[in-house]
């Protein structure tokens, strides 16, 4: 069944109707759909453009067609163009003509804008649980990592002494925002294009208040053109799914980095590791690979939909079907990472020891040996100068700065005293760096305390 049909004097040519049809994807939104129409003939009957016997004839046949669909009695079959024209022909055949008056005083347009809108706001929904159930596991992950020194880096290179709780932190921070975009995103897409029309609205008397309120958004869009062109929302979404991927793909990089024989600092678990046809020592990464790959497909959607819609014309062109499959398919995807990195992390334990050892032989305690003769009236750049010559002094030796003897620190500077060791210490670096954000153990415990009320709220 087609939903048009009436000005032509030919069948479609098979090649074209399968090009133009997207029952192969939009069928994925067949619940939005019926809810829609549901809250769409309800409030047809409500003004009295349709009987009241046909409105409930109409949403006990939708009722039925989404049961049956959901328990597998009923099959999307392919001669329909799409699912709207599904739902709209199995109606009919089941209620006879008063199926034919559901989509009085409505568009396909303003149906698709609808079902997409209703989609996306629910996919939105679960990807929030979601990356809710990640920052749950970060903030965890803190608690339980307060005094488990590491190394910090810049540059890919031994930095500063941190602690794991710290780090984690970071990815707090960038999952936080990423939750906060999500809900931004539903909050401003939630507006019921529903009664748009085509593009012109319609003639009939529709209270599109009444429809958007029964559908749940804060109110009907404002310009019936917009409403039907519109795919913002989709674009700020797509972005947001990369930027979610991006930094998941960030703390994949840093584990598969860590998981390497030459860092040994995480251990994931076997349940996501595989091995090797080959070489049976192998142990890989493969779901922290899986994430970081499929990030540049999330990307590609993103670029795929600011390509498609950059160059059309207001108001409706056919080029926005393209929305669909990408979208779906980016939403599958980060849905997809989202848990898996989750669970990862979980079940992933961490070697502390060797974590705290490599903090301690990559000189991380540098810039603390310099504040210490600054401290003792040495001027910096002077005090830098002496501690590149102690770092210097060390790799000659193949020593740590903790391991010099106090002979050695006064031959190449008289300032220093038994007290280097302390100050130099990693629980000493980390614990006198106090100020909020800081590694320091209680500016710490403040941070996971603002993190714990946030996830309550």
């Amino acid at each position: 069944m087609k939903l048009w049909g009436g000005r032509f004097t030919k069948e479609t040519n098979q090649l074209v109707h399968n090009f133009n049809a997207s029952l192969s994807f939009d069928q994925k939104f067949y619940h939005q759909d019926i809810e829609g129409s549901i809250a769409h003939v309800t409030m047809l009957a409500k003004q009295g453009i349709i009987s009241e016997e046909d409105r409930d004839k109409i949403i006990g046949g939708l009722n039925g067609i989404c049961a049956d669909l959901e328990s597998g009695t009923l099959t999307i079959t392919a001669e329909h163009e799409d699912i709207h024209s599904f739902v709209e022909a199995v109606l009919t055949e089941r209620i006879g003509d008063a199926g034919k008056r559901l989509h009085t005083g409505r568009s396909r347009n303003d149906q698709v804008a609808l079902d997409m809108k209703l989609y996306t706001r629910d996919e939105i929904d679960e990807l929030t649980v979601l990356v809710k159930g990640l920052l749950k596991e970060l903030l965890a992950l803190m608690e339980k990592n307060l005094d488990t020194y590491m190394p910090g880096f810049t540059h890919l290179q031994k930095a500063q002494p941190i602690t794991l709780a710290h780090h984690a932190g970071a990815y707090f921070e960038m999952f936080d925002r990423d939750y906060s975009r999500l809900l931004d995103i539903r909050k401003r897409m939630n507006y019921c294009p529903l009664g748009s029309g085509a593009l012109a609205g319609t003639t009939y008397p529709l209270d599109r208040e009444y429809t958007a309120k029964l559908l749940g958004f804060d109110g009907p869009t404002l310009n019936s053109m917009d409403s039907v062109a519109d795919r913002d929302y989709l674009i700020e979404l797509l972005s947001a799914l990369s930027t979610i991927s991006m930094h998941l793909s960030r703390f994949c990089e840093e584990i598969i980095i860590w998981n390497t024989n030459e860092y040994r600092f995480v251990e994931i678990d076997d349940s996501y590791s595989t091995g090797s046809s080959i070489m049976p020592q192998k142990k890989n990464p493969d779901i922290a690979e899986l994430i970081r790959g499929k990030t540049g497909r999330v990307y590609g959607a993103l670029i795929s939909i600011l390509t498609t819609m950059k160059g059309i014309p207001l108001a409706y062109n056919k080029d926005m079907q393209e929305d669909k499959e990408l979208t779906f398919d980016a939403i599958d995807t980060v849905k997809g990472c989202l848990a898996l990195f989750t669970g990862m992390i979980s079940s992933m334990s961490f070697r502390k020891d060797i974590m705290e050892l490599s903090a301690k032989n990559g000189f991380t305690n540098a810039t603390d040996a310099a504040d210490y003769l600054v401290n003792h009236g040495v001027p910096f750049r002077d005090a830098h100068g002496i501690v590149g010559q102690l770092v210097l002094f060390c790799i000659e030796k193949g020593i740590a700065l903790d391991d010099m003897a106090l002979e050695e620190y006064k031959a190449i500077s008289p300032v220093f005293e038994e007290d280097i060791y302390d100050a130099i210490s990693l629980k000493t670096c980390v614990e006198k760096r106090m100020t909020i954000g800081a590694p320091g153990q209680e500016a710490m415990k403040k941070v996971i305390e603002i993190y714990k009320r946030k996830m309550e709220e």
